[in-house]
């Protein structure tokens, strides 16, 4: 599936996916939110929890904003933010 069909994920986000060879809604799911994150923090230091949350949400196919605080939790386990 387009990354673009996937919840949260927009033009921006799909630009900045495909540039580190994420091209699919599979093979973001094959890498996980947390790696794809790192490799997207790596290229764009600028991105935030937010994102982190965005493909999650995207992964488990709902809003970023309804993921509970247990997983939010869980994502930024060991997700060093500068």
């Amino acid at each position: 599936m387009k990354l673009n069909l996937l919840v949260n994920i927009g033009t921006e986000m799909e630009r900045k996916l495909n540039s580190i060879g994420i091209y699919s809604s599979e093979e973001l799911k094959d890498l996980g939110s947390k790696l794809t994150f790192k490799m997207l923090k790596a290229h764009y230091p600028e991105i935030c929890l937010v994102h982190l949350y965005s493909l999650q949400g995207a992964i488990n196919g709902v809003e970023f904003n309804k993921l509970s605080d247990e997983m939010k939790s869980e994502l930024k386990k060991n997700i060093v933010i500068v």
